[in-house]
């Protein structure tokens, strides 16, 4: 099993402190903590792209080359790259080039992308946004494959012997479909053959597995080798603790500070108490051995063989973050890798070209 650290770069008052760091500390702490991620041992370090508050990730191929230019061996996701605002020929060219400044250490996630506010920031609408997503991927498909590219697209303006520069380090760079909610994001990834990142953060097990079965359902349809199957899934928190007490304890007061965030917001609430939340999320908040058989059980209904935590302390101390994550690491993430596979592809650049001074 390969394990990723994940931000979407929330920036809002810390839920226990009520204290907000500046627009500038919040970023070198992300930056500070892909470091961390890496020392530590993790396998790849994701950020997000939102374009609506509470979130300042609307940069992510900026704030990951700098991450690249820090780091030498963890993989670099985005978390995810949300196609349908985006022109495609210009997210091509983006992402190419910090495939480059990487070493061809990026992986994508796309997807379409939540939230009413970046929709109309970009003048997307519900109707028309899973067409959007289609359409950018087919065509940023084609360009990371292709010299020229002609596309008759309706979303942006047709392309006719294209060509979008630079050309590609990775041939071509490995896409995952995040999956949320809805059937479209894993159509597409079946359809193509591309591995999927399900969500898997706000509800119990029973929604993120259905969408997972379909997805094998879709993908044999289409012909794929079921051996060839990815399947990445996140965790709606981190914290472990030597006992089951201990964290239930230090997690308490940031449950409980988060419960009265949604409530003021009128978010939905599916999780009333840290217990059930402990119990039925998917979030890994005990001891070593609690995270263990509860990553396996998800498994048991999932396949999956990569698993994202958060990289933020999102309102633990950094002292507290720190020895979660070691205690994950040291503990937890062994016996994971010992039970669980790694994903059916090797962890590095697909089909790398060489480099020019080789």
């Amino acid at each position: 099993m390969k394990f990723l650290a994940i931000t979407l770069i929330v920036h809002r008052p810390d839920p226990v402190t009520g204290v907000q760091k500046s627009t500038h500390d919040r970023f070198r702490e992300v930056l500070d903590n892909a470091v961390l991620a890496e020392e530590l041992g993790f396998d790849g370090f994701g950020v997000g792209e939102r374009h609506e508050r509470p979130f300042i990730s609307s940069s992510p191929t900026v704030v990951l080359s700098h991450v690249a230019a820090l780091t030498r061996r963890i993989r670099l996701f985005t978390a995810v790259t949300t196609l349908s605002l985006l022109d495609p020929v210009r997210a091509y060219e983006d992402y190419a080039t910090l495939d480059h400044l990487s070493e061809g250490r990026l992986d994508l996630i796309i997807g379409k992308g939540n939230g009413a506010a970046q929709r109309e920031l970009f003048h997307v609408t519900p109707e028309d946004q899973w067409d959007r997503n289609a359409e950018s991927y087919e065509v940023f498909r084609q360009l990371w494959r292709q010299d020229k590219v002609t596309a008759d697209t309706r979303f942006r303006p047709p392309l006719k012997d294209a060509e979008a520069w630079p050309r590609p380090y990775q041939r071509p760079v490995r896409v995952w479909h995040g999956s949320a909610t809805s059937k479209e994001s894993v159509d597409l990834a079946a359809r193509y053959g591309d591995p999927l990142f399900s969500a898997n953060v706000t509800n119990p097990i029973e929604p993120y597995a259905e969408l997972i079965r379909h997805y094998r359902e879709r993908w044999a349809f289409h012909g794929h080798d079921p051996a060839d199957i990815a399947v990445g899934a996140g965790s709606a928190g981190l914290l472990v603790t030597r006992t089951s007490q201990e964290a239930l304890d230090v997690y308490r007061p940031l449950f409980e500070a988060n419960l009265a965030f949604f409530r003021r917001a009128g978010l939905p609430v599916v999780f009333e108490t840290l217990e059930d939340f402990v119990e039925r999320s998917s979030a890994l908040i005990g001891s070593p051995q609690q995270i263990i058989d509860k990553v396996q059980r998800y498994h048991e209904q999932f396949g999956h063989t990569v698993l994202h935590v958060q990289a933020d302390a999102g309102g633990l101390t950094d002292t507290q973050h720190r020895d979660s994550l070691e205690l994950f690491q040291s503990e937890v993430a062994p016996e994971l890798r010992r039970t669980i596979p790694d994903p059916p592809f090797a962890w590095g650049p697909v089909h790398a070209e060489e480099p020019a001074h080789a």
